[in-house]
Parts: structure tokens; C-alpha cells; sequence
């Protein structure tokens, strides 16, 4: 509906003045017809400005019996018919009867329909009638340029012969020669509303076969659209929110209906990275402990080694070879013992002094292949954690790691388009001083356009049984950091293993949050039943759901949450790499359940995509949406990627009126960097996508 098979053909009619085609043609060809050559610059300027395609084809619509038509062919062949003509003539001689006036208009319609919205038309040639009806048809199904030749004065044109237009014409003659550009044309949203009015349903004939009237008229068919236009265009609408299972942003439905058609069938693939990257994003579920990579972590952990004395730095290459050696537990209890900062020290002297191939080795070599680690790996969970203990809290005791961390987040998101971050943190395991260190790195010569990054602190369920006033502690500290640091702390998250601490007992240390109305985010249901999700939303009022994965397991529950627009975080490939979830790019995941997102989709439960731990998934959000469409039943679509997109926006731990004014900015980029990708004509690139700034 949207590509043709030509790119530009120049279509034009034709009357007695047949030398209005060589005149527009050497204008758009002067390198195959140098008419004009004898005025350097004569036209170039106008042609340059305007952006012109030279013409791939050259068609001419015209009626029976014309008398410029043998000179036409005449001069066409004797300049070598540089690119294929066709010509269609109606079946009409009575050049005066209405029906010969309808029959060239339906023929006139026809053949811009099929030539496409690069075609150039000529509106000069032929009768006023026939110009009147390029021009509309030109408006209705859209053109690269509408054009005309105001001739020069007098009778010299009409005298000139074929063999005239061949070569360049005397200066003074071609000077007077007038191209003009009278514009270009967007594509009529009433051509494409379904049923779209396409070339197949209104056939050209053979250029060797006079045109007559076959019962199909393309002509009358969008003049009967236009007096039903509005309703047309509420139906179209009408069904489209049939079939959403989540409204999406509001400038997209403004798009025109074939640009719509096109992102709702066009496959979410790796194609379209450079693009997932470009859009503005909101990133709901990804802990600060995880979220630097390799280089990342290597330069935080360059900048706290450079900070250390010389004594300091000979203990902590102790303590690193004694973390290198271990090889029997996974990374974060190999610290077991150390006091924090001698942790932190070591873990700098690791990540600033080895190779970083012999670092990749030992952080991601000893959990490979990173498939259902949970459940499969002899360190259970505590083997997804491992790529990421050298940092986090081990790296996050000394205040020079945790300016640098701040600097490599502002930098990750302007880099990935996160327009907006919410980071999952425990500050109880950094720096005493870490919220006030972290929130002054952030606001530290912040630009009025960069992205929001907003704070979850993580309460430990584990703690409900072990010290239940750590749970405690967490609350009241996110409750008081809320209003201490401007609305840097957003809400509270529950973490950690699912089948200890259950919610029956973290309830009642949760009462001043629900009584000071903290959002609330639980980790609940990844790779464990659904009775746990439901607890999390009906004991301890959680607003949103981290993963969730088994909700799709309980269609009851997962009305509930459709009805109580209960949020869902879904991770991808942390998932994979936790729980096990089939991936058509891993042969290893063959046996493995398929993703529940499209089980989830249909059911309508709010849900939106995230990085969980993107350094040690070594992900990004973008690639996060391609994971998802590769282990998605079906796939995605782009418009599907896009409404997911905005539900993590509209589910964000920020007060409303602040979340409205996000969304209202972002929604207009959206709709251009949609229409770029439809129309095939952005260049997207992953390396840099702060573009939702603009």
C-alpha cells in the first residue's frame, strides 16, 4: 500500500501543445535532454530547491485521436527513448461529450494511483480539465511534485518540430521557457481507510488498448468517500481500539491510516534497533547494582583505585587474589568477612589492573550458558547475581565510586533514550551518606532537558524472619528521603527469595507506607506460583508487580489487574537467564516454555518491558524489545512496541501532573520517529539517542 515497484515515473496528459512534455521533461533531465543547455543555471536552482527525482518513466494520459501524439513518439525516439513511455488514450472521439470528460478523469486518477507518491506530474497539456483533474488527483493520492511551463509568449513555440527538442535550444528561446514548481502532495487519509482503494482494484489497460469504462470507477469511489469522510474516518478508529488490548500514544492515531496500517504489520525485529534506541523510553525495573557494564564498571572501578594510598592498594591486591582463587562460591560471598571498604578496595584493584577479557572470563565464564540459572546452576540465583559482584554494593562503600556511578548512569541514559529511569537501590549496603553523595552527583550541572532518574529503595523479604526491623528501617528511610531529597526516593520495592518472608508478616512493617501513600513495587512471581502475586496485590497493595510471570497462569487474577490497572515489569532476558523461557536465537532454550507476553497482551494486564540488570545481562531497553518480539508467540509489532512503551510512562512512581507534562512532551517525538520508520526514511543509529530532546 505504501511502496510501488516505480519509483518516479513523470506522468503528464497531452493535447495539441505537445511540446509541454520535452519543455518539463529536459527540465527534469537535462544530462538526456539538454534543451536548456544554452542558459547555464537556467532552472537548476528551482530543481535543487525543490528536491527533484529525474523521472524513471514517462506516461502520458491523452484522448483518441490527438494530433500531437505521432510528433510526441517522433521526438521520443529520436532521443533514443532514454527511459520506457507509455501512453493511454481513452476509447471516446466525441472530444466534447461529458463521458469522454469522465473517462479521462477516471483514466487521469488511475495512473497517478499507480504511479505513487513519487510520481511527478505535469498539470500543463491537454485541456483546463485535464490539468484540474491531475492536480486533484495529485492531492488525493500524493506526489513528489506537482509541475507546469508557462510557455513563452507568442507563436514561436507551436512552430518548433520534433527534431527541435534534441538538441539545446537557442538561448534567448529557452530563457523565456517558464518550469514551475507548484508543490508537492501528502497522500489522502481517505485513500487508505479501509477498504484501501490500491492499483490492483482499478487496473491501467495495455497502452496498445483504447481505455473504456470496465464498471470500476476509481473517480466516483473517492468522491463517495469524501461525503462520508468523518463517519469513514471514526469507524477506522472504531476498529482499531477493538483490537488494542492498550491505547496508544495520542499523536500516533493522528498519523495517517496507511502509516498506521504499516506499524501495526510491520515486525519488531533486529532491524529496527537503531530505532527502539531512538525512541523515548521510561525504564521501571533495573537495579543500580546491575546496571553498569564491563567498560562502565571498569572506569568507576578506575577512578576508585586512583583514590587509594599506596598501603591501601597493596592490602586490596591481596584480597583480590584471594577473591580471584575461590572459585567454589559465587562472587558475592567470596567477600564474605571482609569489612566494606577493604571490599571495595579490592574490587577497584580488579577492575583497574586485569584484562578485561581475563575479568569477562571470571565474571561470566563460571555461569555459562546463562539459561534458567535458578533452577539449573549449582549456585541457584546467586549465579545470575555473579557478573555483578564487583560493584553495587561493593563498589558503592566509598563516596568516589559513587559520584562516578552517577556520571555513568546520566551518560547510560542519554546514550540508550531513557527518558526516564527508576533505580532500584539499598542503601543500607552502600555509604552511610549515599542518597545525599548520589543525589548531588546527579542534580550536578544537570542540563533542563536531561533525563529523570528517580530512586526505589528495596526492602529485603528475607529479613521478615531474620531482623524484621531492617524492614522497618527501609521504610521509614524511603518515607523520610521522599521529602528530604525532592522527590528523589519514588516508592519502595519488595525483593528477594519468593518462598521466604511472606507478606502475611511484612504487612504490619509496611503500615506507614500505606498510611503515607509510598508506591509500592513487588518482586513477585518470577518462576514461582501465582498465589504469590496475588498476595503481593491483595496483602501488600502493590502498585506495580516486578516480572510476574505466572499471572498469565491465573486469568481471574489477571482481570483483576486489568480492572485495577495493576502494572507488570516484565525482564526479558534476565528472565531467561533466571527462569528458562524459550529464545529462537539460543538452540540451548529449545525445550523451554515460550514467553508469556502474548498471553499476557490478550488478557489486557498493564505491562511494560525492562533491563532488570542490564551489565549483567549485558542488554540494553532496546534490546530488550528485541528479545521480546524473538520469544513472543507471533512476535510484536512496532505499534505494539510503542503502546508497551507507553505504558511504562503511564505507570511511573511520579505524580500525576509531573508524568502528564513527561508524556505530552514525548508523545509528538514519538509520532515522528514512528513515521520516519514507516515511511523508510530515517537513518537510525544506536550509538547515540538522546533525540527525544528536540
Amino acid at each position: 500500500m505504501m511502496t510501488h515497484s516505480i519509483p518516479a515515473p513523470l506522468v503528464c496528459t497531452l493535447g495539441i501543445t505537445w511540446q509541454v512534455i520535452p519543455e518539463i521533461y529536459g527540465f527534469l533531465a537535462p544530462q538526456r535532454c539538454p534543451i536548456y543547455a544554452a542558459v547555464p543555471g537556467h532552472a537548476e536552482q528551482l530543481r535543487a530547491r525543490a528536491v527533484l527525482t529525474e523521472p524513471s518513466e514517462l506516461w502520458v494520459v491523452t484522448t483518441a485521436g490527438t494530433a500531437g501524439e505521432e510528433r510526441l513518439r517522433a521526438w521520443w525516439r529520436a532521443l533514443g527513448e532514454p527511459v520506457p513511455l507509455r501512453l493511454w488514450r481513452t476509447a471516446a472521439i466525441d472530444t466534447s461529450a461529458q463521458e469522454e470528460v469522465e473517462l479521462i478523469r477516471e483514466l487521469i486518477h488511475r495512473a497517478v494511483l499507480h504511479a505513487g507518491p513519487q510520481a511527478l506530474l505535469c498539470l500543463a497539456g491537454g485541456r483546463k480539465t485535464m490539468s484540474a483533474d491531475m492536480q486533484r488527483a495529485g492531492m488525493l493520492y500524493g506526489c513528489q511534485a506537482m509541475l507546469h511551463v508557462l510557455p513563452p509568449e507568442g507563436e514561436r513555440q507551436k512552430q518548433l518540430n520534433s527534431h527541435d527538442f534534441l538538441a539545446p535550444l537557442p538561448a534567448d528561446l529557452a530563457a523565456s521557457i517558464q518550469p514551475v514548481f507548484v508543490g508537492r502532495a501528502a497522500r489522502a487519509d481517505l485513500v487508505d481507510l479501509p477498504p484501501a482503494l490500491v492499483p490492483t482494484d482499478y487496473p491501467l489497460p495495455d497502452p496498445s488498448q483504447p481505455f473504456a469504462a470496465d464498471g470500476r470507477w476509481l473517480n466516483r469511489d473517492i468522491e463517495r468517500r469524501q461525503a462520508e469522510g468523518s463517519h469513514l474516518l471514526v469507524a477506522f478508529h472504531h476498529e482499531l481500539a477493538k483490537d488494542e488490548a492498550h491505547e496508544n500514544w495520542r499523536s500516533l492515531y493522528r498519523l495517517p491510516p496507511a502509516i498506521i496500517h504499516r506499524l501495526r504489520t510491520l515486525p519488531l525485529t533486529c532491524t529496527q534497533r537503531g530505532w527502539l534506541t531512538a525512541l523515548p523510553k521510561a525504564e521501571l525495573h533495573c537495579h543500580i547494582g546491575g546496571i553498569l557494564d564491563l567498560e562502565e564498571q571498569i572506569a568507576v572501578g578506575r577512578t576508585v583505585w586512583s583514590s587509594l594510598s599506596p598501603s591501601q592498594r597493596v592490602a586490596a591486591s591481596v584480597d583480590a587474589e584471594r577473591w580471584l582463587a575461590d572459585t567454589e562460591q559465587p562472587g558475592g560471598q567470596r567477600w564474605h568477612g571482609l569489612p566494606p571498604p577493604r571490599r571495595a578496595a579490592a574490587a577497584a584493584c580488579l577492575l583497574a589492573t586485569r584484562d578485561p577479557e581475563d575479568l569477562e572470563r571470571h565474571l561470566w565464564g563460571p555461569t555459562q550458558p546463562r539459561v534458567a540459572l535458578k533452577r539449573h546452576h549449582r549456585w541457584g540465583f546467586a549465579a545470575y547475581e555473579h557478573p555483578g559482584s564487583l560493584v553495587g554494593s561493593t563498589l558503592l562503600q566509598l563516596p568516589e565510586a559513587i559520584h562516578a556511578y552517577a556520571a555513568a548512569i546520566r551518560a547510560r541514559c542519554r546514550r540508550d533514550g531513557i527518558a526516564y529511569l527508576e533505580l532500584r537501590c539499598s542503601p543500607a549496603k552502600y555509604h552511610p551518606e549515599f542518597l545525599a553523595i548520589f543525589a548531588a552527583a546527579l542534580t550536578s550541572a544537570r542540563q533542563p532537558d536531561e533525563s529523570l532518574v528517580r530512586l526505589i529503595l528495596i526492602a529485603d523479604r528475607r529479613d521478615e524472619a531474620k531482623d524484621p526491623a531492617r524492614i522497618l528501617a527501609t521504610v521509614r528511610q524511603a518515607l523520610d528521603a521522599r521529602e528530604r531529597f525532592a522527590g528523589l526516593v519514588v516508592g519502595l520495592d519488595l525483593a528477594g527469595d519468593e518462598q521466604r518472608g511472606q507478606p502475611e508478616g511484612i504487612a504490619p512493617l509496611f503500615q506507614e507506607a500505606f498510611a503515607e501513600c509510598l508506591r509500592l513495587t513487588i518482586h513477585a512471581g518470577e518462576g514461582e506460583e501465582a498465589t504469590n502475586i496475588w498476595k503481593a496485590a491483595y496483602v501488600l497493595h502493590a502498585d506495580r508487580i516486578g516480572h510476574g510471570l505466572s499471572l498469565a497462569d491465573a486469568p481471574a487474577l489477571a482481570a483483576r489487574f486489568r480492572d485495577r490497572r495493576i502494572c507488570l515489569e516484565l525482564c526479558p532476558t534476565s528472565n531467561r537467564e533466571v527462569v528458562g523461557f524459550r529464545d529462537p536465537a539460543l538452540p540451548e532454550t529449545a525445550a523451554f516454555p515460550a514467553y508469556p507476553l502474548r498471553a499476557l497482551l490478550e488478557l489486557g494486564v498493564p505491562l511494560t518491558l525492562c533491563t532488570d540488570n542490564p551489565g549483567i545481562s549485558r542488554t540494553t531497553l532496546a534490546d530488550e524489545y528485541v528479545a521480546a518480539a524473538r520469544m513472543t508467540e507471533h512476535g510484536l509489532s512496532c505499534w505494539e512496541a510503542l503502546a508497551i512503551i507507553k505504558q511504562g510512562f503511564l505507570y511511573a512512581f511520579l505524580p500525576a501532573k509531573e508524568r502528564e507534562a513527561l508524556v505530552k512532551k514525548i508523545d509528538v517525538r514519538i509520532a515522528e520517529l514512528a513515521r520516519s520508520l514507516a515511511e523508510g526514511s530515517g537513518a537510525f543509529r544506536a550509538e547515540r539517542s538522546d533525540t527525544w530532546r528536540r
